[in-house]
């Protein structure tokens, strides 16, 4: 089990690490299209039409394709004051308790999210004339993402493998 479990999380060590980097690059691009337009609209007096909208969309795959690599990674928001006083074995069952709600949650965005693009997929965004359905596609992957990392997380932690920095075992020497 425990060498499944190795090879699945090199698999998903290597996606997280692949979506981080888009996620980065999308976050350098955006703050290429808003300073395109800054100086555009400020220095040239002529606007570009597109630039809002593609931010605006590069911000939503940045923003849920770190808050995956976040959830797998341990540094999601948590409330963790009470973990400070109770037993490992609480802990441990908390803290899966927490990855089941986030895995739940995960599931609904990715459902919910492809229902919205389903529904703007015949609409066309005037400014980029590409389909509506675009908008929708980083609460998609990222909630199928956010699935995948928390069911790791569960099952890491049912094999006894550590899981990021929660501390319910000490990390693995990289």
């Amino acid at each position: 089990m425990k060498n499944l479990m190795t090879t699945v999380a090199l698999v998903l060590g290597q996606i997280a690490k692949a979506a981080l980097w888009l996620a980065g690059a999308g976050l350098l691009l955006m703050t290429v299209f808003i300073t395109a337009q800054v100086f555009m609209r400020y220095v040239m007096n002529s606007s570009l039409v597109w630039s809002e909208p593609a931010a605006v969309i590069l911000m939503g795959w940045f923003i849920f394709l770190g808050a995956a690599v976040g959830i797998r990674e341990g540094y999601h928001l948590s409330f963790d004051v009470l973990l400070y006083f109770l037993p490992k074995g609480a802990k441990l069952w908390l803290y899966s308790i927490s990855d089941l709600v986030v895995t739940a949650f995960g599931v609904g965005m990715a459902w919910y999210g492809s229902q919205l693009a389903l529904s703007a997929w015949d609409v066309k965004l005037p400014s980029l004339g590409i389909s509506g359905a675009v908008d929708f596609m980083p609460l998609v992957v990222g909630g199928c993402l956010l699935t995948l990392f928390s069911l790791e997380r569960l099952a890491r932690r049912a094999a006894g493998l550590p899981t990021a920095r929660f501390g319910d075992a000490e990390p693995e020497a990289a």
